[in-house]
């Protein structure tokens, strides 16, 4: 794709495309495998870099990543590679597909270490798809690569979906310049403190098929960004949610339930921390908990759903009207 005569000012010097590999999706699930494609401020490629983690506990899932336990035990701790992680991100915007958990896996390794990663911006390629509206059937990686003609060899391995994203990231990039879309970047609140404490929970896959964790007690501050657009109604049993829609969130998660926000946040919805009448939708695994939030939902007739039929819908999250 030829390049704009004029990019744009305001567009990041350079990128670090990033993928982790994990031993699951939960608060203290751990990263066995890293990769990053340094990329300049077009979309060209400086480098790359891949690296085995020692999680120090199981892999996790190795029918999805093909990582045992065999392979990961020689394989250096987090804290000794951390360093050139930083190095590979200090300075750049992390992109990554559905970037909100990448970057939750790699700041929580980084608390771990007592260290901060050097990312103070991150850019979802979901979300940048969505802004240049491309007609991809759905956003999962496959998709995006073969909307570009990219040929993806080894799924899950973090080299190469690193690769591949970058191959896809870079007439993005392009695309966006030349239309003058206004990249959707976001803060990287880096944690400052950690405390490990996991406990094994029964789960009959935990969410996506992946084994899941109690979460530990420690939570970052936050402060949720406002919504940009109207609260279209609640949800209707069998259609799709709509940008937009309130959604409150009750009890446990199998995801972390900061990703799970987050995840919420990027798709267009407003997560709402109590139950009201405008509220859209209430996600809870535990619909005869009793607790506050789910009684008021029962008064008020707010459609409930469980994580993960609301991690199904948030794949495909209708538009805001015009």
């Amino acid at each position: 794709m030829s390049s704009p005569t004029q990019w744009p000012a305001v567009y990041p010097k350079g990128y670090a495309v990033v993928d982790v590999e994990t031993t699951g999706l939960a608060r203290d699930d751990r990263i066995i495998s890293a990769a990053v494609y340094r990329l300049d401020e077009r979309g060209e490629v400086e480098d790359h870099w891949y690296t085995l983690v020692n999680p120090e506990r199981d892999p996790g899932p190795v029918w999805i990543h093909g990582l045992t336990s065999e392979v990961l035990e020689g394989a250096p701790l987090f804290a000794d590679i951390a360093e050139e992680f930083a190095a590979r991100l200090d300075g750049r915007v992390l992109v990554a597909h559905n970037a909100v958990f990448d970057w939750q896996m790699i700041a929580r390794e980084y608390a771990r270490a007592k260290r901060e990663a050097p990312v103070r911006q991150r850019l979802c390629t979901i979300a940048l798809s969505k802004e240049l509206a491309l007609p991809l059937p759905n956003f999962k990686l496959e998709s995006l690569a073969a909307h570009y003609g990219v040929v993806q060899q080894r799924a899950h391995h973090a080299l190469d979906d690193a690769r591949v994203l970058a191959e896809a990231f870079r007439p993005s990039l392009h695309a966006a310049a030349a239309g003058g879309v206004r990249l959707p970047l976001l803060e990287c609140r880096p944690l400052t403190e950690w405390s490990d404490r996991p406990v094994p929970r029964q789960s009959s896959g935990g969410y996506g098929g992946y084994g899941a964790y109690q979460p530990n007690s420690w939570r970052p501050a936050r402060k949720k960004p406002a919504c940009p657009y109207p609260n279209p109604g609640r949800y209707e049993d069998g259609k799709r949610l709509k940008q937009g829609m309130r959604v409150a969130f009750s009890g446990d998660t199998s995801v972390d339930r900061e990703l799970l926000e987050d995840r919420a946040t990027e798709a267009g919805l407003h997560v709402a921390s109590s139950i009201s009448r405008l509220t859209s939708l209430l996600v809870t695994n535990d619909p005869d908990s009793g607790t506050s939030k789910v009684v008021k939902a029962r008064q008020f007739g707010t459609p409930v759903l469980d994580e993960a039929a609301f991690g199904q819908l948030l794949r495909d999250v209708e538009p805001a009207d015009e």
